[in-house]
Parts: structure tokens; C-alpha cells; sequence
């Protein structure tokens, strides 16, 4: 997850490793734990791997000593492939994957954001049936408690999922509608 969310907050713009960590923290804290232990090295293996590189910048920015680095056309291609995928995972992994995939839902295409959206949707609601199934009647006042309130964060969870699915599919069908002319007033000729 963590190469995940490095690509596409080097998508957005080029970062040295001190930055990127900050970056981490502050827009993705509650979904990856970040460290400098795995911040460079990540960065040698995606620079080795040819999906970013060292760039350099204009003198006074920052200073000189730090290693700037810049997604490439192949680090591009890895990660939309990435964003894409939906790889078998614990469920608490899959939902740090997915809203740290909606924190770069900009940079996709709309079909892509329904398509992620649709498919996180049909996982929360399987989740939901599954609990609802598994956990019937809890033999104690905490279970219940515990159990009620997971209830609650997973249906809280599927309103905001159908929410946005809703949005995307309303701002496709706008943008994919012929234009009419005068907003359907006869032109003056």
C-alpha cells in the first residue's frame, strides 16, 4: 500500500524522501504507518525498478543535499495498473487500499472511479450480510456493543460508498451528453 500511495503522491508532483513521509503522515496517517526505515529504501527500489528517477530542481527551493524524485512514464503505467487492482487482503487492508485509492481519485478517469466505487460497494455490502449472518445473537453486553457499532461504522460506510457512486455517475452522465445548442433556443441566423 505504502508503493501505492508513494506513486501517486509523486503523480501530483516531485518530492525528496522527507517530504513524501510527510506527505504519508499527513494525508494517509490513519490508513499506512510510515518511517524513514521504509520511506528511502522504497525509493531505491522504485528508482531501480525504473518507476521514478532524480530530478533536479531550481536552486534555493530546497536545499541542496536533498534527492529530489519524479514518477516516470513507467511508474505512471504501474501505478494506474495498481489502482485498478483489487488484491485479496485482510478486510481492514482492503479499506486502508481503498480510501487511500479515493485520495487519488482525481488523477482517474471517470469510468475508473465508478468501477473502484462499484466494487468497494459490493464488498461492504457482502461484509455487511456476512456479519448479520455470522453473529446472529451475542452471548454478552460487550460483544453486542462491539458488534452493533461495527454494524454501524459498515452501513455508515455503504451510505457514503452509494453517495459517491451516485455523484460520479450524475458528473458522467453531464459530461457525456451532447451539447445542445442555446441550451435548446433556435439560433439566430
Amino acid at each position: 500500500m505504502i508503493e501505492l500511495a508513494a506513486l501517486g503522491l509523486l503523480h501530483q508532483e516531485p518530492l525528496h524522501g522527507y517530504r513524501l513521509k510527510q506527505q504519508l503522515e499527513k494525508f494517509m496517517g490513519g490508513c499506512i504507518s510510515v518511517n524513514f526505515g521504509t520511506i528511502y529504501p522504497l525509493l531505491r527500489r522504485l528508482e531501480q525498478r525504473g518507476l521514478v528517477e532524480a530530478c533536479s530542481i531550481d536552486a534555493g527551493e530546497i536545499p541542496s543535499s536533498r534527492k529530489m524524485y519524479r514518477i516516470t512514464a513507467a511508474g505512471k503505467s504501474a501505478w494506474r495498473q495498481r489502482m485498478m487492482e483489487h488484491p485479496q487482503e485482510s478486510w481492514v487492508n482492503s479499506r486502508s487500499r481503498f480510501f487511500i485509492k479515493f485520495f487519488f481519485f482525481g488523477q482517474l478517469e471517470p469510468e475508473e472511479r465508478i468501477k473502484l466505487l462499484r466494487h468497494r460497494l459490493m464488498l461492504s455490502q457482502l461484509r455487511l450480510q456476512e456479519k448479520e449472518c455470522v453473529y446472529p445473537d451475542c452471548a454478552g453486553v460487550y460483544q453486542t456493543e462491539v458488534l452493533t457499532y461495527i454494524t454501524a461504522l459498515l452501513q455508515g460506510e455503504i451510505e457514503w460508498l452509494q453517495t459517491q457512486l451516485n455523484q460520479e455517475e450524475a458528473r458522467l452522465l453531464v459530461n457525456t451528453q451532447p451539447e445542445t445548442l442555446n441550451a435548446g433556443k433556435p439560433a439566430n441566423i
